[in-house]
């Protein structure tokens, strides 16, 4: 109960917990049974919650976010019905605010060098490269390509 107050955890990580704590596999299901029972561990409610943070507070992309989930040894059905959360146009969109707040910080690179670490700032958060290229693009739009000296 203690680590499940401390956060969300999936079953498998519960299981992992309590198994490391030397309790026989027959109590530790049977433990875990009665908390899915009640409702106090369930990996579809923690898939949906983590996307919906995860993106919004961390603005993680689509890949991040199932490779957080299967981390967690989330199944994927649960992963897929989480997914559906982030439509296309809200991941761009977050994509390209991220990589707004970004080019801000790189304006004292040239225009390719800008680009390319950019594109591998959204790429680490888990974003499609059309995705990517899109809200890079949208991100130094303004910006000329030329050598800029001091």
């Amino acid at each position: 109960m203690h680590a499940l107050t401390r956060r969300g955890m999936s079953r498998w990580e519960l299981e992992k917990t309590l198994l490391s704590r030397e309790l026989d596999e027959e109590t530790v299901a049977a433990e875990l049974d009665r908390l899915e029972g009640v409702g106090l561990l369930d990996d579809a409610a923690l898939a949906e919650t983590l996307v919906r943070t995860q993106h919004e507070r961390k603005g993680l992309g689509r890949g991040a976010l199932t490779a957080e989930l299967r981390r967690r040894h989330i199944d994927q059905e649960h992963i897929d019905a989480a997914l559906e959360q982030v439509d296309d146009d809200d991941e761009q969109s977050r994509a390209t605010e991220l990589a707004i707040k970004r080019a801000s910080q790189l304006s004292s690179y040239d225009l390719e060098t800008a680009k390319r670490r950019l594109t591998a700032f959204l790429m680490r958060k888990g974003y499609s490269s059309s995705v990517v290229r899109a809200a890079t693009d949208e991100a130094l739009s303004g910006r000329s390509s030329g050598v800029r000296f001091r």
